[in-house]
C-alpha cells in the first residue's frame, strides 16, 4: 500500500512544503531518492514520478524548490521563479542539500542508499548535487540543464550520473552538450550520458504537447521515450544501491 504525505520544512528562511511516498509493503529501510521537479514546481507531473518511484520500492520525496509548493501559473511565472531561484546558487544550494537531508532522516530511509533525480530545471539541480560531492549513489537527469553550477575538481563527484537527454533539445544547445561531456572526461566521473535522436524538451511530460502549443515551446511528449528512460533509471538504481 502506498503511503503519501506533506513534509513541511524549511531551508534559510524559506517554507518548504515536500511530498513523501513509500510503500508500506515494503519491510526495513530502503534507498531514497530526492525528485526535483521542472521550472513549473512541485507540481502534479512531479508527484506523479515520485509515487511511480515509491511503487519500485524506494522512499520518494518530491523536493520543493521555490517554497510552500509554488506552482507556476505560466511559462512566464515559470522562467522567472527559475531565474530567481538560480540567481543565488548558495540559497539553491541550500535547498537541494535540505531536501537531501529530509529524505535521509525519514524512518524508512537507509541513509547509506541515496540518490536524487530531476527533470530540466530539476535535472540540472541534480547535477549540482553531484558536481557538490554529496554522498549520494546516483543522480539521473531527464531532459535536464547541463550547464556548469559548481566547479568541480577531480575526485569530489561520488555520485554514478545517468544523464537521459534529447537530441534536439533546443534549451540545452549543442555546445553544452559538448561541455558537459568534456567536464565529465576530465574529473573522471562515472557517467552514461544517453541521448535519444529526434527527441525534444519535456519528452516525459505528458502536458508537453499542450504546453507546447499554449506557450510556443519547443517541448513534444514521447510515450515510448518516457517509458525507455525510465526503464534505464530503475536500471541505474539497481546498480547504484546494490
Amino acid at each position: 500500500m502506498l503511503k503519501t504525505k506533506t513534509l513541511n520544512y524549511s531551508a534559510g528562511n524559506a517554507s518548504l512544503k515536500g511530498y513523501l511516498a513509500y510503500d508500506t509493503s515494503v519491510s526495513g529501510k530502503r534507498p531514497g531518492v530526492v525528485v526535483f521537479g521542472e521550472w513549473w514546481g512541485r507540481d502534479q507531473f512531479t508527484i506523479n514520478k515520485t509515487r511511480d518511484l515509491a511503487k519500485l520500492g524506494y522512499v520518494a520525496f518530491a523536493a520543493d524548490v521555490y517554497g510552500d509548493a509554488r506552482v507556476a501559473a505560466d511559462a512566464t511565472e515559470a522562467g522567472e521563479l527559475m531565474s530567481a531561484l538560480l540567481a543565488d546558487m548558495d540559497v539553491a544550494t541550500d535547498r537541494v542539500k535540505t531536501a537531501i537531508e529530509v529524505l535521509r532522516s525519514q524512518a524508512q530511509t537507509d541513509p547509506r542508499r541515496l540518490g536524487a533525480m530531476g527533470y530540466c530545471l530539476g535535472g540540472g539541480l541534480s547535477l549540482h548535487a553531484a558536481r557538490l560531492g554529496l554522498d549520494l549513489k546516483g543522480v539521473v537527469s531527464f531532459h535536464g540543464t547541463l550547464g556548469k553550477t559548481h566547479e568541480a575538481k577531480a575526485g569530489d563527484i561520488k555520485a554514478k550520473i545517468l544523464v537521459c537527454h534529447a537530441d534536439e533539445d533546443a534549451f540545452v544547445p549543442a555546445e553544452e552538450v559538448a561541455g558537459f561531456q568534456q567536464e565529465m572526461e576530465t574529473l573522471g566521473a562515472d557517467c552514461t550520458f544517453v541521448s535519444y535522436p529526434g527527441a525534444l524538451h519535456a519528452f516525459t511530460n505528458p502536458e508537453a504537447d499542450s504546453n507546447a502549443k499554449k506557450y510556443g515551446l519547443a517541448l513534444k511528449y514521447d510515450a515510448e521515450l518516457d517509458k525507455r528512460s525510465w526503464q534505464q533509471m530503475r536500471g541505474h538504481w539497481e546498480r547504484v544501491f546494490s
